[in-house]
């Protein structure tokens, strides 16, 4: 019996944190024999963008998905082609949910300052206070 998880889950959104991210949680996966799961989460419906244009709502969700769509297979791809290997990919909107059933979540964090995490707010910060399972965060 291993302490290891048998699921990893990669968040991502392209940045170059998660890069980083995205190596540990790979290099990590191979040597506990986990599985790497990679999720990006695209935005939530731009409301506040189209209150004069709401013809356009359909345009903008269409897009932010297919951009969401692309930085997932972006990092797939970069994950896969560095020797690494990725068993699934998820797109969600939002939030991400805990149906994937990782054991442990690996993510890259921007490491911005006390005041400005104080003010926005962090998402890696975030997600160690709502997971379901340990987190591990990643800086340069």
């Amino acid at each position: 019996m291993s302490i290891f998880p048998t699921t990893i889950l990669l968040p991502t959104d392209g940045s170059e944190e998660a890069q980083l991210a995205a190596t540990t949680a790979a290099d990590l996966a191979e040597k506990t024999n986990s599985e790497l799961q990679v999720v990006t989460v695209g935005p939530d419906f731009p409301l506040y963008e189209l209150i004069e244009h709401p013809a356009d709502f359909e345009d903008v969700v269409r897009e932010n998905r297919r951009e969401a769509k692309e930085t997932l297979e972006q990092q797939a791809k970069m994950i896969e082609e560095s020797g690494g290997s990725v068993s699934e990919t998820h797109l969600r909107e939002g939030r991400a949910d805990e149906e994937i059933g990782a054991g442990l979540i690996v993510m890259g964090s921007r490491g911005h300052g006390r005041l400005r995490r104080a003010l926005l707010g962090g998402v890696s910060e975030a997600v160690v206070r709502h997971a379901h399972c340990p987190v591990t965060i990643v800086r340069e």
